[in-house]
């Protein structure tokens, strides 16, 4: 199981009704099934993940999320998760919003672009970095809205978003003293907890 996974299996009340947004073979959902008995779907565009969701007994719909999620009702999900792919839409302001009128918390992972290991890439080197966390190059990247975590709150607070849990962790999703120290320079990854 993924790190980030157990993470955000504890901040997940059992029962709970979940919406999980980019949900790839459905691995979170299925572990959220069977650990905390949560009701939900995932949302998915890719169709080999969709057989791999339907192979795991996950209930998942095909939609292309930069299209927003308007076919859901206001407060029709206790959860709503994105992990690892808020970078990847148009407009993740937008999508933002949507996950907070469906949801009445939401739980969002991304990459820090911040991180100390890709500044000093791209100051020696002069050219975007790949690394475990952000493993493709500039013209094959599905990350067209790469930010950091103080981007993340500057518009978590534009948006009177409140942060209920914020982690700040390495690519294998542990934390340290400097990731609590420095977040924005040392963290890899971010993993927030956030309700209207």
């Amino acid at each position: 199981m993924r790190a980030d996974f157990d993470i955000i299996l504890n901040w997940i009340k059992p029962g709970a009704r979940v919406l999980d947004l980019g949900c790839g073979d459905g691995q979170l959902l299925s572990i959220l099934q069977q650990q905390r008995q949560a009701k939900g779907y995932g949302l998915e565009i890719d169709p080999a993940n969709i057989t791999r969701c339907i192979a795991a007994g996950v209930n998942v719909i095909q939609q292309d999320l930069n299209k927003g999620i308007a076919n859901f009702g206001d407060r029709s999900f206790d959860t709503v998760l994105m992990t690892h792919a808020l970078q990847t839409v148009r407009r993740p302001d937008r999508l933002l919003d949507d996950m907070l009128r469906v949801g009445r918390e939401t739980i969002i992972t991304f990459p820090n672009f911040g991180y100390w290991r890709i500044r000093l890439y791209l100051l020696t080197h002069g050219r975007m970095p790949v690394s475990n966390t952000l493993p493709y190059t500039w013209y094959n990247t599905p990350n067209i809205h790469l930010c950091t975590f103080r981007d993340f709150e500057t518009l978590c607070h534009r948006k009177d978003i409140k942060i209920i849990d914020r982690l700040v962790v390495d690519q294998k999703h542990r934390t340290g003293i400097g990731s609590k120290l420095f977040p924005n320079l040392l963290g890899e990854v971010a993993i927030y907890r956030v309700a209207k």
